[in-house]
């Protein structure tokens, strides 16, 4: 017997988790998700902007923990050491994801879509994908503007943990490396309706005062 490939993905078969492990090295070393945005946490907004679009909400972060579980959603740290990159937050949420689907955003990215996860579950349907991964315009060095990938904006099938288990094992820390390995379908935000800012991401304290005054 043949297992049928679902003809639509729907919110419910979906886990959101927002990436919030990372050491804010270039934030001074501050907890970058617990930085205010417009008077609340960075991180409390991705909770907010996903909890509209997927089944359940988790946050993965390995430090003021406390902090996190305030924001009302299951709080999850690394389960490998050393501070090993978004990889690990895919990990931890593939070990605690209850769905068939696990939708990855960044703390720092407070004005993403709210259509990401629709947009990204019907491509992967469309293409019978593994992995969906967003796209959006950047201004390149030369000043032109080019479609760029954002891996940390990432639906994953929740069949993909072995693989991911395997590949962490073997010392793999790239998210390219790792989903070059399975079927990826990347989905383009660049429509007219789109908004050029929607994907970005506060890595100093000035970016994020700059992003609050859009």
């Amino acid at each position: 017997m043949t297992m049928q490939i679902p003809t639509q993905i729907s919110a419910a078969d979906i886990t959101g988790l927002v990436l919030a492990g990372g050491r804010g090295s270039r934030m001074g070393g501050v907890d970058k998700g617990l930085q205010n945005f417009n008077g609340t946490p960075l991180a409390m907004h991705a909770v907010m902007r996903l909890g509209m679009q997927v089944g359940e909400v988790l946050i993965n972060a390995n430090r003021n923990l406390s902090a996190y579980e305030s924001f009302g959603v299951p709080v999850w740290p690394d389960g490998l050491a050393d501070h090993a990159g978004p990889l690990a937050g895919f990990l931890t949420g593939l070990e605690r994801c209850e769905t068939p689907f696990l939708l990855t955003v960044p703390c720092d990215s407070p004005l993403f879509p709210l259509d990401l996860a629709a947009r990204l579950a019907d491509a992967m349907t469309a293409q019978d994908a593994e992995i969906a991964i967003a796209s959006a315009p950047e201004v390149q060095a030369d000043g032109q503007t080019a479609l760029r990938p954002q891996p940390v904006f990432c639906l994953l099938r929740a069949t993909l943990l072995e693989s991911l288990v395997r590949f962490t094992q073997g010392g793999g820390r790239k998210i390219d490396a790792w989903t070059a390995e399975h079927r990826t379908v990347h989905v383009a935000f660049d429509g007219p309706a789109d908004p050029p800012d929607a994907f970005a991401n506060a890595n100093t304290l000035a970016e994020l005062h700059a992003l609050e005054q859009r």
